[in-house]
């Protein structure tokens, strides 16, 4: 077993039940929206279809996407993994930023909406994970 460079124990703020459920519903939220967006796109439904086309990528593309949603939302569910996909979350993001960006769509409804979602994934994740709060303290 590896030692992390520091320790949790040193991690003065430890949680109180109301942060860590707060954690947990921030969490859950974003959760049941990615989990919609990826299952709509595995399901090839009409709506994704068209909204794959309007953001400029292709019918074919939708499986794809779903599936990297997938796999980051599993690695983002497992405890153990969470960090890990919470990073895999912000790239795929990222990407959505810059396809709304690219095509101007509206800042506060359209390119910032991923940084929402992300901030959810975050804010969830520091407040359930004492590790994540040990590296944001750090």
């Amino acid at each position: 077993m590896t030692t992390l460079p520091f320790s949790l124990a040193s991690d003065a703020w430890s949680p109180s039940r109301a942060a860590r459920w707060t954690g947990r519903v921030l969490s859950a939220i974003a959760v049941l929206f990615l989990t919609f967006d990826a299952a709509i796109k595995l399901a090839g439904a009409r709506e994704a279809i068209e909204g794959t086309t309007q953001l400029g990528w292709q019918p074919h593309h939708l499986p794809i996407l779903g599936a990297i949603q997938v796999v980051c939302l599993v690695v983002y569910l497992v405890p153990r993994t969470a960090p890990l996909g919470a990073i895999l979350w912000t790239g795929y993001l990222g990407g959505a930023i810059a396809t709304h960006l690219r095509l101007d769509n509206p800042l506060f409804t359209h390119i910032l909406f991923p940084i929402y979602v992300a901030a959810l994934l975050w804010g969830g994740l520091y407040l359930r994970d004492p590790r994540v709060r040990a590296l944001v303290r750090r």
